[in-house]
């Protein structure tokens, strides 16, 4: 099963951009033992728009030989082309990925109809469980819920990440598909209600900084124990929001330079952390004790 706290990995880079390799196992075995229960390789986080298409692929096979097994590695391998998106979802099964990760096509913004037959297609090409990915604050596109339904009934399409932050979205998407369909939050901030509504767990930004505390927020929520995941969630709050000063993943990625855990690269168009950026975000991580004071 899919669910629980699963991190949308960053890709440690150095300072001139290249990949990190040696940090990026170092991360993926912190991960295991803080208890997340699930990995996103090249997500959004993992700067999946400038990796080139054999990093993409060789970030997906270091991740899933240095996990062996222990938790389930979900790939991203969306993409706007079909033919794409297909080429590295066949890619990852044969790299021994365990889920596929498929974001709504962005920038030629499909019709609803558009999204079922490119999905559709994907799913019929590779026989690999794929989840969903609907982010339109991204993509421009908006999967509604009738679409995600239609697609539910395809065997291998066993999921979404819902990414909108918007509840009554999640109930619709809940009520039109079938039961055993798993809904995963994309939104932080809303993640802890959206598995107290019936969500089976969050992919996660903020798992990338405190792993141990997502694990034990997801795991309230889905015990169903309302208090504690609301006393969990309120003390997360303002780390959700801090990191989000700026585009996903800036503002991680120097959480994560910060805490020691990465070296300075991030690959341009993005930027590192501006002034006025790291100014929200360095008290909340001191005032959490991730970071010291000096």
């Amino acid at each position: 099963m899919i669910q629980g706290s699963i991190v949308a990995l960053i890709t440690p880079m150095f300072a001139d951009g290249e990949i990190d390799w040696s940090r990026l196992d170092d991360l993926i075995e912190w991960h295991i033992e803080s208890g997340t229960d699930g990995i996103v390789a090249v997500g959004t986080s993992g700067e999946s728009p400038t990796l080139s298409v054999d990093e993409h692929l060789r970030v997906i096979e270091r991740t899933v030989q240095v996990v062996a097994g222990r938790i389930p590695v979900i790939a991203g391998t969306g993409a706007n082309s079909t033919s794409e998106a297909i080429h590295l979802t066949s890619s990852a099964l044969s790299l021994g990925a365990d889920a596929s990760l498929q974001v709504v096509p962005y920038y030629n913004k499909p019709t609803q109809e558009g999204l079922y037959q490119h999905f559709k297609a994907i799913a019929e090409s590779v026989d690999i469980p794929i989840i969903l990915y609907n982010v339109p604050g991204r993509t421009v596109a908006d999967m509604l819920p009738e679409t995600v339904a239609r697609l539910a009934h395809i065997s291998n399409i066993v999921g979404i990440k819902e990414a909108t932050g918007d509840l009554q979205r999640a109930q619709e998407v809940l009520d039109a598909c079938p039961e055993d369909f798993i809904l995963l939050s994309g939104d932080d901030p809303t993640a802890a209600e959206f598995i107290l509504l019936g969500g089976k767990g969050d992919i996660s930004v903020t798992a990338n900084v405190v792993p141990d505390k997502m694990s034990a927020l997801c795991a309230a929520a889905q015990a169903g124990d309302a208090e504690r995941t609301r006393e969990l969630d309120a003390e997360l709050q303002p780390l959700h929001q801090a990191l989000f000063v700026e585009p996903n993943p800036i503002p991680v990625k120097w959480a994560m330079q910060a805490m020691g855990r990465t070296d300075t690269g991030i690959r341009l168009p993005l930027t590192p952390l501006s002034d006025q950026g790291r100014a929200e975000l360095q008290p909340v991580m001191q005032q959490m004790g991730l970071i010291s004071n000096d």
